[in-house]
């Protein structure tokens, strides 16, 4: 249903709650049965009439076929994508690139701290996992509904749009590159960030203008992707503050 109908399902109150508080279009809301009388179930229900949306009140037992999660939720929505090009991201100074993060908890992740580390954008690659996915849906914690996510892109085309929007393009190594907090982050780049088991394709790796590391202890293989990023995102942060970049 969500790629045929360009549809997506957002599960439970804080992630339906910040679609309904975003721009995005909530076609419908579904509560599990009796969930509508619970506190703050009423608001929820008010505003997404407000918007347009339709409400309905599932019967006894429906929402345990109908959610993603084990334990089911007590509301979902069912909301229209609305995906960015690389075009609308001009003159966008900070992009996070996943190419090729298949854990749906670590896309997640990395989208809710690219929004709250003040990037412009993500952008997720062919070969990731799909941005709308569910889980990826409840680990950005709504963090979707708020930072334009480009979707299905190949690197290559993320590379050429890069280029031409002067853009540092900036790759990860497990080690052996440069530190990352010597860089300057200042500059407008995006970050390319790769699979949890790979990395970065090594077909990319000659393309970047930058390939940083992050300093660990020798008894420590690597960081997470998630967390990896988180790092150097709030490095690049930290550094755009003191210059005044974004305040």
């Amino acid at each position: 249903m969500r790629e045929s109908e360009g549809v997506f399902v957002a599960e439970g109150v804080r992630v339906v709650s910040e679609a309904l508080a975003s721009e995005a279009h909530v076609e419908s809301l579904y509560f599990a049965a009796g969930s509508r009388a619970l506190s703050g179930m009423a608001g929820i229900a008010t505003l997404a009439s407000e918007k347009g949306a339709r409400v309905f009140d599932l019967a006894p037992g429906v929402m345990e076929r109908v959610a993603d999660t084990v334990t089911p939720q007590d509301v979902i929505a069912v909301v229209k994508k609305n995906e960015a090009s690389l075009g609308s991201l001009k003159p966008a100074t900070m992009v996070l690139v996943m190419a090729g993060v298949s854990d749906p908890g670590n896309a997640g992740t990395m989208l809710r701290m690219a929004l709250g580390a003040g990037a412009d954008a993500a952008v997720v690659c062919s070969g990731s996992v799909d941005p709308y996915n569910p889980k990826v849906i409840r680990s950005s914690a709504g963090a979707i509904f708020h930072l334009p996510v480009v979707a299905d892109v190949s690197a290559p085309e993320v590379l050429s749009w890069a280029a031409e929007a002067r853009l540092c393009v900036v790759g990860t190594a497990v080690r052996g590159a440069r530190d990352y907090a010597s860089l300057d982050w200042t500059r407008p780049f995006a970050l390319f960030m790769g699979n949890e088991g790979h990395g970065v394709d090594a077909d990319l790796v000659g393309h970047f203008d930058e390939v940083v590391s992050i300093p660990v202890s020798e008894q420590s293989e690597s960081l997470n992707v998630a967390m990896a990023a988180s790092v150097i995102c709030f490095e690049a942060a930290r550094q755009r503050r003191l210059a005044g970049i974004g305040s």
